[in-house]
């Protein structure tokens, strides 16, 4: 691995599994100290275990993204402790699937809540030291955002908001020295796909168009385009959204 991060300060959600995960390992193994973010204490431990082994830096911090405060409280301790703050990594993300008419209110605020209330308090908390740093914003979202799809209407609106989140930031920023991209994954075998539960009573055939030809992606595949986005390698990459889906919008 190569040491392109060193003296970075990476702030990455839901570092306690799946792509959160493999991102925190990936940029601190290329030498960033990374600040993980999660509700889920024992995973964050778990994750800065793995990270110590590979010789990295990493500390978790609890934290519900949900609430403009706590996204605040995180980015400001972030850079009090290290100086500055040069990639955030809005990796955090839930997933649900319903008839339409069965969401209720609370599956629906959660959703959207961590989808895409969280990215948009993380990013006005950190834009002004992202700026200071020139540094990286890079969003999760997905092909669920660029394409319909039955049975995740809410998830759907979610990840159609992080897309045009991301455009309109970074045309807001167009100016200024931050680079601002998203990832739009397809299926990835992490936790909260693997748990995926489809309601009963469906159509199979509407899904057809994206179950896809291929396998999941691993969570390390979306975590190497992570690296890349975030590194000086991508350096005229901004407003991006760039599909890792294996093909799925493709046709």
């Amino acid at each position: 691995m190569t040491d392109r991060f060193e003296g970075r300060i990476a702030l990455l959600t839901g570092a306690a599994s799946g792509m959160g995960r493999a991102t925190s390992l990936h940029l601190a193994r290329e030498g960033a100290t990374v600040v993980g973010l999660d509700v889920n204490g024992e995973g964050l431990e778990e994750t800065a275990s793995l990270v110590a082994e590979a010789g990295g830096r990493f500390a978790g911090r609890l934290v519900d993204v949900r609430h403009r405060q706590e996204c605040h409280d995180a980015v400001a301790a972030t850079v009090a402790e290290h100086g500055r703050l040069d990639i955030l990594g809005n990796i955090a993300g839930v997933a649900r699937s319903h008839h339409f008419t069965d969401v209720t209110e609370a599956e629906y605020d959660l959703i959207m809540g961590v989808n895409i209330d969280g990215m948009f308090w993380l990013c006005q908390a950190a834009i002004p030291a992202i700026i200071e740093s020139s540094g990286t914003i890079i969003n999760i979202a997905s092909n669920a955002g660029l394409m319909g799809q039955a049975y995740t209407v809410a998830y759907c609106a979610s990840k159609g908001a992080v897309v045009n989140f991301t455009r309109a930031l970074a045309m807001e920023y167009v100016k200024q020295n931050v680079r601002i991209n998203a990832i739009a994954p397809g299926g990835v075998n992490t936790p909260m796909t693997t748990g995926f539960d489809l309601p009963e009573g469906i159509d199979y055939k509407l899904m057809t168009p994206y179950v896809g030809y291929r396998d999941m992606a691993d969570p390390e595949h979306i975590a190497n385009i992570f690296a890349f986005l975030a590194s000086d390698e991508a350096a005229n990459v901004h407003g991006a959204i760039w599909s890792a889906d294996n093909g799925l919008v493709a046709g």
